[in-house]
């Protein structure tokens, strides 16, 4: 039996963040800054010689969700600005994502966790194999044997799944969303249950298996001065599974059987390379050109 097909998608402003403050004080010949830009293509070529992708596509947000917002109009709301030279990156990123023949993914007012949950259930279901390129531990609610994570902060370069996710919350993937629920996520702004840290919700969730039993049993939970506030903070935690759950089923214009990556522009790549002032990256693609001569 042939390989299954292997769908990479990657986390497009994670990857960039990561690249701007990974690497610093680099510019290009025309003294803009490059380092988000050095960084991403870096970190794209890694991923994507690891996992060999039959596909492959670079996630973007477009914006809050306006379900979340509405929820919880405090979402995502104390995150700090984006940095002035980050911005103007971004845009040179996506277009070396299209001289490299690479889909990008942007549909406004989506959130790029959203799009790539959407289009791995997808992959799934038309039996590919998916393999999300991101740190965001919200993705870890989507992991079985047919989707995985490369996740940067693993140098080891594992794909991780049900093991490591348990290895590194105490959960299995399908308590995730119950675990941050609990928790709470300083990141997104979500309040968890005040004094729950993970190893707590870990330990709760090994116990009573979900939320919803756990709050069934609120009369068995230890320790017990917490009975008293989750019981008071039922709605609370019924909000976050809501803001924390993934959309699986947005109706996205691109299919995971349209991301097949196109050819590379070889003369726009070296352009962009010497404008940005990238000489290795520039050499190497000229010795794969003289190889595919031969």
């Amino acid at each position: 039996m042939p390989p299954r097909e292997t769908l990479l998608l990657i986390d497009g402003h994670a990857a960039a963040y990561r690249a701007f403050y990974a690497i610093r004080n680099l510019t290009g010949p025309d003294g803009t800054p490059t380092n988000a830009i050095f960084g991403f293509v870096k970190a794209f070529q890694r991923a994507r010689e690891l996992i060999k992708p039959s596909h492959l596509a670079v996630a973007w947000d477009g914006g809050l969700d306006e379900q979340r917002t509405d929820i919880l109009p405090g979402y995502k709301s104390e995150r700090d600005p984006m940095p002035d030279d980050l911005e103007p990156q971004l845009d040179a990123i996506v277009e070396w994502l299209e001289a490299s023949g690479v889909p990008s993914i942007f549909e406004e007012g989506v959130e790029a966790d959203d799009s790539i949950a959407t289009l791995a259930r997808q992959a799934e279901a038309a039996d590919r194999f998916t393999v999300i390129a991101s740190p965001d531990k919200d993705f870890f609610q989507l992991l079985n044997e047919n989707i995985g994570l490369l996740n940067p902060n693993d140098k080891s370069g594992t794909v991780w799944g049900a093991e490591q996710v348990q290895a590194k919350t105490g959960v299995l993937p399908g308590q995730i969303i119950d675990w941050l629920s609990l928790v709470g996520d300083a990141v997104d702004d979500i309040p968890g249950v005040r004094g729950v840290g993970p190893k707590t919700a870990a330990k709760w969730l090994e116990q009573f298996g979900t939320l919803e039993t756990l709050l069934q049993s609120i009369d068995e939970i230890q320790p017990e001065r917490f009975r008293v506030p989750l019981d008071k903070l039922r709605e609370d935690l019924a909000r976050n599974q809501k803001l924390v759950r993934l959309r699986e089923d947005l109706p996205l214009p691109s299919a995971p059987s349209n991301l097949a990556p196109g050819s590379a522009d070889h003369e726009q790549l070296h352009a962009l390379y010497t404008r940005w002032g990238f000489r290795g990256l520039r050499q190497s693609l000229e010795d794969s050109r003289q190889q595919d001569l031969f």
